[in-house]
């Protein structure tokens, strides 16, 4: 099969979907690969490495949109929807419980699409999500302490406080690979860490974090009345709740929002499938906050895109078994492969992930 490489365009998102190691490995399989120049540029991966694995190098994107796989580091954004058509298999972040122009694009387009976000484990783990929202959580707390600064429009709260004086409070919502990166993170500054989540088995993960001058996560179980209380004491508050193909609960409210501290912060790690928080949008690296009554939000969809280096390695570990059994099989690793068929979104104009047909009010049908 043709494997294709485009270029990512999204702002600011300077990962690449594929590296020289998985380049040779389709190459020594009998596949071709075919990468827009310059794609790995950002990720400080040259086109002479890219080469020397054995890949071609094109000059466009269309070029490498009639590839028989296109896989890719985001979503297509609305510039390459034209390049979408029937046969096409796609493998790349899609979160389309919030994108309906983008599923409408894809099912009229009568692609095979496949959403990292999406392939699940017959036990319910979610192996391509993993690693990027391992990194996400981390990037959360390093934002929210960032922004803080009152410089940058934050109540001139530091995190892990000075003897003497008390320390920033964090609360993160959700206790997944989120929400346990970010506590790690939040511990290590030394910081008041509160964790929230529905099931209190979660908390195990979190008893062995301890900061530097003894700190601990503290925890507590998700109702109503603990997440109000911990929303308004805290000074950056983290979403980290993710309910995979479907959108996120709502758990912070517009109202609620209001009364939280001025000049606190919130990073809703889950804005790409509509996030927790009801004031949250989507934003950019280029312009990552807004304010709504006087607390910064901070909404950046590709989180990961600005440490594209770590990224790209780490992404590219978990998702090059599953391209090499698409590219050895095709749409028969799909029927074969439970994960990838829980991770196929659309496939003959159709949707297919039964969670995501939910959340966008469309018709599933089941695959094959």
């Amino acid at each position: 099969m043709i494997i294709g490489v485009p270029k990512e365009i999204k702002d600011n998102e300077y990962r690449v979907s594929l590296v020289p190691p998985g380049v040779k490995e389709l190459r020594q399989r009998g596949h071709r690969v075919l990468i827009e120049k310059n794609a790995g540029e950002g990720s400080s991966i040259p086109d002479e490495d890219f080469k020397k694995a054995g890949a071609e190098i094109v000059g466009s994107p269309e070029e490498v949109f009639k590839a028989d796989i296109v896989i890719k580091v985001k979503e297509p954004q609305p510039k390459e929807y034209g390049y979408l058509r029937d046969g096409l298999m796609l493998f790349t972040f899609l979160h389309l419980a919030t994108k309906m122009g983008l599923a409408e694009a894809l099912m009229k387009s009568n692609v095979s699409a496949i959403a990292y976000e999406t392939v699940e484990e017959p036990g319910g783990g979610l192996p391509i999500l993993k690693p990027m929202s391992e990194i996400a959580g981390k990037l959360a707390v390093q934002m929210g302490a960032h922004y803080l600064i009152k410089a940058y429009g934050g109540r001139g709260v530091l995190l892990g406080g000075v003897p003497g004086v008390g320390k920033g409070r964090v609360l993160i919502i959700g206790a997944g690979t989120v929400g346990i990166n970010a506590a790690g993170v939040a511990v290590g500054l030394g910081a008041d860490t509160m964790v929230i989540d529905k099931n209190p088995e979660k908390f195990k993960c979190l008893e062995g974090l301890v900061g530097v001058r003894g700190e601990k996560v503290r925890t507590l179980v998700s109702n109503a009345e603990n997440i109000e209380k911990s929303a308004l004491e805290c000074d950056l508050l983290i979403g980290a709740v993710h309910v995979p193909g479907a959108r996120t609960p709502r758990l912070i409210t517009r109202e609620l929002v209001s009364r939280m501290k001025k000049g606190s912060v919130i990073v809703d790690v889950a804005v790409d499938q509509g996030g927790c928080v009801e004031t949250i949008r989507p934003t950019t690296h280029t312009d990552p906050v807004f304010e709504v009554d006087g607390v910064l939000h901070y909404g950046v969809t590709n989180m990961p895109g600005v440490v594209p280096r770590t990224s790209v390695f780490a992404l590219t570990n978990v998702t090059l078994p599953y391209l090499l059994k698409l590219a050895d099989r095709g749409l028969k690793a799909i029927e074969a492969d439970p994960s990838l068929k829980a991770g196929l979104n659309t496939h003959g104009g159709r949707m297919v992930n039964r969670a995501v047909a939910e959340a966008l009010g469309t018709e599933f049908t089941a695959f094959p």
